[in-house]
């Protein structure tokens, strides 16, 4: 019919969203990344710092490096250095740009303070050590919307969910799983997770009343691993592999998981697709292990739903990537997302825009953004309140917060369960051990805390004035 011929190309303000990777002097070189196998991204960053899972002998270690220190990484570079075997996954607390935790092949979960000035030494001890897993970890991610609530899965197919300001394990989820777990997802407001399973099975989970309330036995008909994320809307997006090992990406409705939304059939490779997600655009940014490119949709509520927008393409493949948040990017530019892809020895930021004429602030792009503020207390979540997140303009751009410290308050596990094995002797430290005298004690560790930070700095400048007069002669 004519009608046909007069169909308009869909309007779309990101259709032409393009990708450039920034000048050889914005790179962060010399850098050995990890070459563990593991479908993780190896790199975690936000509006402050870069962090990237290194080579290290006979431990774990990750780099954790301000954004504005690009260029060649000093051999000598302090590592974070803790675990005793490599370290899988990082991620930065969305509530406090210089919280980050990491999860290792040593089955314990680790949370650091990073100050912001550069430590003359390697970070050695962590906040709170969480320890739990029986087998390694491979994943963890902070809560959305609660302060300190942290999730972790392991190799032994339990996902736990902690509360990092005391130490404790708030939840286990265990019998849910039968198999290996390839990756959980929080939705927007953290009530509900997402898993995909080696068993096949998507889950969608209420993590509070540990239940199962939706799943999908294989979305994708191959045997290759499969990633789910929950959109804005509440629905799956999945990537994973035909029976003929194409790659495939699906839309699903969980309140009607037998039909997809939409299924589309992408090219053979046997790199297993990570989709990085920004709910503001409803942009899903899709990027192989060992590709070297970077392919990219818009999910609308129009068919057919998943719409290709395009493909950034390069010459050297990926090792893993970096995803800045939304408050972190240039808007005086039109950036609408910035990457860090990890190179054998380099990391390169690969920034992807809306070419705009006008210099104006464009809001039509850039809608309110989740801020740093945590929307609820950790108590409160688990208590079964939600909230959705607190949002920030980003009209005159975002500027980080100073440091603020992560405070551990443990609380004396002792007096509610006596120690396993033969040592069933009560804890000293039982409760007649004053409340204000437990006080005081934590105000002089933390005066003391704070002037060996203040000790440390001044040794660093202290050090660099030296290296200035010295001018590299020994």
């Amino acid at each position: 019919p004519p009608a046909m011929s007069r169909r308009v190309v869909r309007q779309s303000k990101f259709r032409h969203v393009f990708g450039q990777p920034v000048k050889a002097d914005q790179m962060y070189e010399d850098i050995r990344v990890s070459k563990v196998t593991c479908d993780s991204s190896f790199c975690a960053v936000n509006p402050k710092f870069v962090a990237i899972i290194v080579e290290s002998g006979g431990g774990g270690a990750f780099i954790v490096l301000p954004l504005a220190k690009t260029g060649r990484v000093d051999k000598n570079h302090p590592l974070v250095t803790g675990h005793t075997a490599p370290v899988l996954d990082i991620d930065w607390c969305p509530h406090n740009d210089n919280v980050i935790a990491s999860a290792s092949e040593d089955t314990t979960v680790m949370v650091w303070q990073i100050p912001d000035y550069v430590p003359v030494r390697n970070i050695t001890e962590p906040v709170v050590t969480l320890e739990g897993h029986s087998k390694r970890v491979s994943i963890i991610s902070w809560h959305p919307t609660a302060r300190n609530v942290l999730l972790s899965a392991g190799c032994d197919n339990l996902v736990m969910l902690w509360n990092v300001g005391t130490g404790e394990m708030l939840l286990a989820l265990d019998d849910m799983h039968t198999d290996l777990i390839y990756n959980v997802g929080w939705n927007r407001n953290g009530s509900l997770l997402v898993t995909t399973c080696k068993d096949k099975k998507v889950r969608v989970i209420d993590p509070r009343k540990q239940q199962i309330i939706a799943e999908r036995f294989a979305p994708h008909e191959g045997l290759r691993p499969v990633r789910a994320i929950f959109t804005r809307e509440g629905h799956i997006f999945t990537t994973g592999f035909t029976r003929m090992s194409q790659r495939e990406l699906g839309l699903w409705d969980p309140n009607n998981f037998e039909e997809p939304i939409a299924l589309q059939e992408m090219d053979t490779s046997n790199g297993v697709l990570l989709p990085f997600y920004d709910a503001d655009s409803s942009i899903v940014y899709l990027c192989g292990k060992g590709d070297s490119s970077i392919r990219y949709f818009e999910i609308t509520d129009e068919a057919p739903y998943v719409h290709y927008l395009n493909t950034y393409s390069s010459k050297e493949p990926q090792r893993g990537m970096g995803f800045m948040p939304k408050r972190g990017l240039d808007v005086s530019k039109c950036e609408i997302a910035r990457f860090f892809k990890l190179h054998e020895r380099k990391c390169e930021p690969i920034v992807m825009t809306v070419p705009r004429k006008s210099d104006l602030f464009q809001d039509d792009l850039y809608p309110d953004t989740p801020g740093p503020e945590p929307a609820l207390e950790a108590d409160e979540w688990l208590s079964g309140k939600d909230a959705e997140p607190i949002l920030i303009s980003l009209r005159d751009g975002y500027v980080p917060i100073k440091n603020r410290e992560l405070k551990v308050v443990k609380k004396n596990i002792l007096d509610s369960k006596p120690p396993p094995g033969p040592r069933r002797r009560h804890s000293t430290c039982d409760s007649d051990f004053s409340q204000p005298a437990l006080e005081e004690v934590l105000e002089e560790i933390r005066a003391l805390k704070e002037t060996v930070q203040a000790q440390e700095k001044r040794i660093s400048d202290l050090e660099n004035k030296l290296c200035q007069f010295t001018n590299g002669t020994d």
